[in-house]
């Protein structure tokens, strides 16, 4: 064997670009499942890991949802690069609710209105993932919409208090109707 080929299979061996993406909660990382594994399998002190992620996001508040992604080296260290929180937290914290549709084009989750999509719009506009695009901020506005729609949100252009109090109070009815004729299905079967 030619030291050629023997260096090219050392060459080889070495995995130089690992990444590993993820979606942790800020301040909330911990060394068990489902983040430990994927991390002690990659060879990264889990304790050393969650220590610093924890730190690097104590201003932000807790169990916001948070893109990170984790650039592993050969020497087993890390960089750890923390996003802004997911575009569907926004919607959701706009709308004022804990979940999207269940059933997407048939029900609907919430609502919000222009303003907040360009203000969401103009805050996700300096995330990476959309710079990386180079998206003007009317696409991004689109990109929100369709996101917006994928979670049964629907935008409106105008959206009045009374108005969405109601309507939050004829999802709720509708969503205890659901829940109950579930139990009773969930009753019969057994």
């Amino acid at each position: 064997m030619s030291k050629l080929s023997r260096a090219s299979k050392v060459v080889k061996k070495v995995d130089a670009g690992n990444v590993i993406r993820a979606i942790v909660r800020s301040g909330q990382a911990a060394p068990g499942p489902p983040l430990g594994p994927i991390l002690g399998q990659r060879g990264i002190p889990i304790g050393q890991f969650c220590k610093e992620f924890n730190e690097r996001t104590k201003e932000i508040k807790e169990g916001i949802p948070l893109p990170v992604k984790i650039l592993v080296n050969p020497d087993r260290t890390f960089e750890l690069k923390i996003n802004m929180p997911t575009v569907s937290y926004f919607l959701k914290a706009a709308a004022g609710v804990e979940k999207g549709a269940g059933r997407t084009g048939h029900e609907l989750a919430g609502m919000v209105t222009l303003k907040h999509i360009y203000e969401i719009a103009k805050v996700k506009s300096q995330d990476e993932s959309f710079q990386l695009q180079d998206l003007s901020l009317a696409d991004v506005c689109k990109s929100l919409i369709g996101t917006s729609q994928s979670l049964g949100i629907k935008v409106v252009r105008d959206l009045n208090a009374e108005e969405y109090a109601r309507f939050q109070e004829q999802r709720e009815e509708q969503l205890k109707a659901e829940a109950s004729t579930l139990e009773a299905a969930a009753a019969k079967k057994k």
